[in-house]
């Protein structure tokens, strides 16, 4: 969830002590410094405490999934896409919301207060598919597998990577539902980067040395 305690409404007691003002919050604390986004005007203010609600928080992970909870501002706009860190009783994690759950159904943006559900998947540390082709490219001897990586390792289409015992160069990528920042959904010219964990699937070509006949 994003930093909301950087802008606040107070009065100014400059331009406007009357009425609400946006203000910067350039110091935190009791006694917070704070400046007029109107005048510019410096001042200390004891700042109203934020009101948070508990939200029940479902994790994907590995195929997995388990339920948690976070405290997020009422009046924060949560939106699939975002990620944040959860704290669960074993350890604190990224996630990436993947969809919000309100009474009346599923959508993709809400205001936490609105928000029943948030589900989310575990980005830290992902299992990304691979669909590996031999060099010779024969169709019928394609092979899965999975490789766990760091959710920022990047994939490069025409790089070639050694992960877990494989060998492979990459030839195509798609891209996960919920991620961002992509132009298309399927990358495959040469210099093409995808994160792990944006990736839905990743497609090479294999490198090993070892005969396809022993799997």
């Amino acid at each position: 969830m994003t930093d909301t305690a950087q802008r606040v409404a107070l009065a100014c007691p400059a331009c406007s002590p009357d009425l609400e003002t946006v203000h910067e919050v350039l110091s935190p604390g009791g006694q917070a410094t704070v400046r007029c986004s109107e005048c510019g005007h410096v001042h200390k203010e004891i700042l109203p405490e934020e009101r948070t609600v508990e939200r029940e928080v479902v994790v994907s992970q590995g195929g997995e999934s388990f339920p948690a909870s976070a405290e997020v501002p009422a009046e924060e706009t949560l939106a699939v896409g975002e990620e944040f860190l959860l704290e669960t009783d074993e350890a604190i994690m990224s996630v990436r919301i993947t969809s919000l759950e309100l009474d009346g159904g599923r959508t993709e943006e809400a205001v936490a207060e609105e928000v029943r559900t948030i589900w989310t998947r575990a980005v830290g540390n992902v299992s990304v598919g691979v669909t590996a082709h031999p060099k010779g490219g024969e169709a019928d001897e394609t092979r899965s597998f999975d490789l766990q990586v760091p959710g920022d390792y990047e994939f490069v289409v025409g790089e070639t990577d050694e992960l877990g015992g494989e060998e492979f160069t990459v030839e195509g990528i798609i891209v996960r539902d919920d991620a961002h920042g992509y132009d298309f959904d399927k990358l495959d010219h040469d210099g093409d980067a995808v994160l792990a964990k944006d990736c839905k699937r990743v497609y090479v070509r294999d490198e090993s040395t070892s005969a396809w006949s022993a799997w």
